[in-house]
């Protein structure tokens, strides 16, 4: 009796461990899903984004939801990524080839886009500005319409692009290219 209760509760442990794996693994289910951000370099260079994307639904978000003068993770759930491939000129601050976390500071005039050293901590982990490899101010503007999904891009600029970060009526924005 003993041995087919704990095969019993071993099958039952197992089972809820399987599904618990599978429903944190479909991340596109999640109120903020997963999104991307990929500029080609060419000759095999590139740089990635990973972000999740948070809806507004009704709220206001800049100085409210995400106030202003603090350290936001840039999106939601687990941290952005920033890959790059190839070193970069981001607004006239040189990044080198390697992985790091993206961070913003959001103000209403003026952003400031915080690159980090370290990698791998939840969203909220900011480590710190002795972790900063730079920090780089942002252009913001209006635009023309709300944008009801956070979105990170890049779009084509001269020689080398922009990244947007654009949710709500606001764009911050800073130009990216290839050293």
């Amino acid at each position: 009796m003993r041995n087919k209760l704990a095969i019993g509760v071993a099958v039952a442990a197992t089972l809820l461990m399987v599904f618990v794996a599978a429903a944190q693994q479909d991340k596109s289910k999640r109120p903020s899903p997963p999104a991307r951000a990929t500029w080609d370099l060419g000759g095999g260079k590139s740089v990635t984004i990973d972000y999740s994307s948070p809806r507004a639904k009704g709220r206001k978000i800049y100085g409210e939801l995400v106030p202003f003068g603090n350290v936001w993770r840039t999106g939601a759930n687990e941290a952005t990524t920033f890959v790059t491939s190839a070193d970069l000129n981001v607004g006239g601050t040189t990044v080198p080839a390697g992985n790091y976390t993206l961070f913003t500071i959001p103000n209403k005039d003026k952003w400031t886009l915080i690159v980090s050293k370290k990698t791998g901590e939840w969203g909220t982990d900011y480590p710190g500005q002795p972790n900063d490899l730079a920090r780089i101010d942002m252009k913001v503007s209006a635009l023309p319409s709300s944008v009801e999904n956070f979105a990170i891009s890049f779009e084509k600029a001269g020689a080398g692009a922009n990244l947007n970060i654009d949710w709500e009526t606001t764009r911050a924005s800073v130009a990216v290219s290839k050293k």
